[in-house]
């Protein structure tokens, strides 16, 4: 916007100043997932075209991928980055996936033993604390 001298000059600068605002107010979190995920279509940072049983490096976040067709394995079949005891993590077949869940938040108890995603990427399972069912960390 070009400021001129004269009578308009601070009704423009205003407007100026008011559409920044306006703009800056409005703007969407960078990063943000969707408002509501039930299930792994909807879910972000899946890893495409991962091979069952092969290495993965992460367990803790962003930890689902689909599966390419193998012997024992369908392709597209979702799939989870895990560490079982002290061994090299690899992709294991996933249990039900619930989408995208609040750590600490209730799950119900069709989702009990399923697994889900935080907002931020962190792995989540549907486990019982106190006698109640909770979404919990799923990499512990």
């Amino acid at each position: 916007m070009r400021v001129t001298e004269g009578a308009g000059a601070p009704y423009a600068i205003s407007i100026g100043v008011s559409m920044l605002a306006a703009g800056l107010l409005t703007a969407p979190a960078a990063g943000a997932g969707p408002a509501h995920c039930n299930d792994a279509f909807c879910t972000p940072g899946i890893t495409p075209g991962v091979v069952l049983g092969s290495t993965c490096d992460n367990t803790t976040y962003y930890v689902f991928g689909t599966a390419v067709a193998g012997p024992s394995v369908n392709e597209g079949r979702l799939v989870f980055c895990g560490s079982p005891r002290r061994y090299e993590p690899r992709w294991f077949r996933s249990p039900p996936m619930f989408g995208v869940r609040d750590l600490g938040s209730n799950c119900g108890t069709e989702e009990e033993f399923g697994v889900a995603q935080a907002p931020d990427g962190l792995f989540l399972y549907c486990g019982t604390i106190n006698d109640k069912l909770t979404w919990r960390r799923g990499d512990t």
